[in-house]
């Protein structure tokens, strides 16, 4: 069966404290992110999702990191998806408020140092351990 394909895109987003944003959803430590609108680019798809998940108001774009796959079922589509998800590394300032988009199922947003990353590794998504990997090699489990 040919499974549909979803397009997101989202943000590793660290602070001047060289913290990264984590996001508590279903259970599991998530990064932001989201999928493509039609005529939008990935990049500001990326941007978008970061400040609809976070609240946060000013956020740039640094680099580009890489992609993830996984596969899923979709309850509103009724068919399984592969959903291929671009990782930008981003900047902001840890004194923006932060603000759970509690309608998609965020319970809590948190800047966290290297000890605490490792610790929600723990309890994370392989996509999300593999992107963050590839960005910090020594965040690796």
């Amino acid at each position: 069966m040919i499974k549909k394909t979803i397009i997101a895109a989202g943000g590793l987003v660290v602070n001047e404290k060289k913290e990264l944003l984590m996001i508590f959803r279903r259970g599991k430590w998530d990064l932001p992110k989201g999928k493509l609108d039609k005529g939008e680019s990935i990049e500001a798809c990326a941007i978008r999702e970061v400040k609809e998940e976070t609240g946060i108001g000013q956020v740039r774009l640094v680099k580009f990191i890489g992609k993830t796959h996984h596969e899923y079922f979709d309850q509103w589509l009724k068919a399984d998806v592969l959903k291929e998800s671009v990782w930008y590394e981003m900047e902001t300032s840890s004194s923006e408020t932060l603000i759970p988009q509690t309608e998609e199922d965020i319970l809590e947003i948190r800047w966290m140092d290297e000890n605490a990353i490792k610790q929600a590794l723990q309890n994370s998504y392989p996509s999300i351990i593999q992107i963050i990997s590839q960005w910090q090699p020594s965040f690796s489990l």
